[in-house]
């Protein structure tokens, strides 16, 4: 199923009928693409320009050099509220092996139930999971409040709400929770070798700022960077002990 597809004709209020009129393709074939078939990379444009979405966003997995920026660049979102909710899906769902988040609140992932239900059940099939938090606490965490222009302690408490909504994981054998102390350039969310990387700008919210996603295709390449950052913030964090 090509949720990608589905997810952004939602967004346009269209039917697959509707957008086989538009193409003048048979519905059949709209349905072919539903499912799981890529479409010739002239229908591909056509279906972006249609849906008002890039390419890579409907079709990450096309091959072509329209579509791939790079073997570990594969494609950026201007904004992080611009990367659609079935792309977050994807990426925790495909996760055999390991989830890591590493933020200073991931409060838009800790209050979205779907999302929360899915790591959760990623997590009782085996998968390690490992949430990185700022510590509430932290001179860092402060003055990522300050940077964003919303108040240290507006940003202490988004910490201290996603830790709440975050804890029920610890449940799970295996999964831990740790808070930091790091002056974070970026949050990570990764699904064993593919990464959404938030990069983060002085004066400007999370969710305004743009995403990278990224797939650790070569040992020492733009993604190594990025988890080479990510184990060393998880050895210097402190753990959260579950209270159950």
């Amino acid at each position: 199923m090509n949720d990608y597809l589905r997810a952004a004709l939602a967004h346009a209020r269209l039917q697959p009928l509707d957008l086989a009129a538009r193409l003048g393709v048979d519905p059949k074939t709209v349905s072919r693409w539903l499912h799981g078939r890529i479409p010739y990379p002239r229908h591909r444009a056509a279906v972006a320009d249609c849906l008002q979405v890039d390419e890579i966003d409907l079709w990450p997995e096309a091959t072509d050099v329209h579509q791939v920026i790079s073997h570990e660049v594969r494609g950026i979102y201007p904004h992080r509220w611009a990367v659609p909710n079935a792309a977050w899906r994807a990426l925790l769902a495909g996760a055999t092996r390991e989830i890591d988040i590493l933020t200073y609140s991931g409060l838009f992932l800790a209050e979205d139930a779907g999302l929360m239900s899915l790591i959760a059940e990623r997590g009782r099939a085996g998968v390690q999971l490992r949430i990185l938090l700022g510590d509430p606490d932290s001179p860092e965490v402060a003055a990522r409040g300050v940077d964003e222009g919303i108040g240290a302690d507006i940003m202490a408490a988004r910490v201290r709400n996603a830790l709440t909504l975050f804890s029920p994981l610890q449940k799970i054998p295996s999964a831990e929770i740790r808070l930091h102390r790091t002056v974070l350039y970026n949050s990570i969310y990764r699904a064993d070798d593919d990464l959404y990387v938030n990069t983060h700008a002085y004066g400007t919210k999370a969710p305004d700022a743009p995403v990278i996603r990224l797939h650790h295709a070569i040992p020492n390449g733009t993604t190594a960077t990025y988890l080479t950052s990510l184990e060393r913030t998880w050895r210097t964090a402190r753990p959260i002990r579950s209270t159950s």
